[in-house]
């Protein structure tokens, strides 16, 4: 009996390693976004700020007026765009784009993670532009969006 208890604790002793292993979809995930700038939330372009700051400034607004930038239900596609000048609540996330600084509620950051803001003003579109890489699918006008 003691040879096998020998045995057994020899194969028990080969299947342990001593080192601990990292989890191998930690690990894939730590090598993904090694090394990489922390993605903004909400990004301004050069001309979306200048165009909100030139609002701003028409419209004479109180400097403790932030940019928020939101999502509501509705819209053909389901979820719609809002972006407007708010005052900053507690709950609050602050993201800074292009020198101005952007209020988010954090339950609309899922919606908005890596959105770009854009304001061309050319010929064939003018107004404000929503790139999202969340979105699945958009409607025609690009003011709703579905996940």
């Amino acid at each position: 009996m003691a040879i096998k208890d020998e045995n057994l604790n020899d194969v028990i002793a080969s299947l342990i390693d001593d080192e601990p292993k990292e989890d191998s979809g930690e690990k894939q995930f730590h090598q993904q976004f090694e090394g990489q700038p922390e993605k903004k939330n909400v990004e301004l372009t050069e001309r979306a700020a200048k165009q909100i700051q030139k609002i701003k400034e028409k419209e004479d607004l109180d400097a403790e007026l932030y940019l928020r930038v939101a999502v509501e239900g509705g819209g053909c596609s389901g979820l719609s765009y809002k972006l407007g000048f708010d005052i900053r609540t507690d709950e609050d996330e602050i993201i800074k784009s292009q020198g101005m600084e952007i209020v988010v509620n954090p339950d609309h950051l899922m919606y908005l993670n890596g959105i770009v803001i854009d304001y061309p003003d050319g010929l064939d579109a003018r107004g404000f532009t929503f790139d999202n890489p969340n979105a699945s699918e958009a409607c025609g006008c690009g003011s709703s969006f579905a996940i």
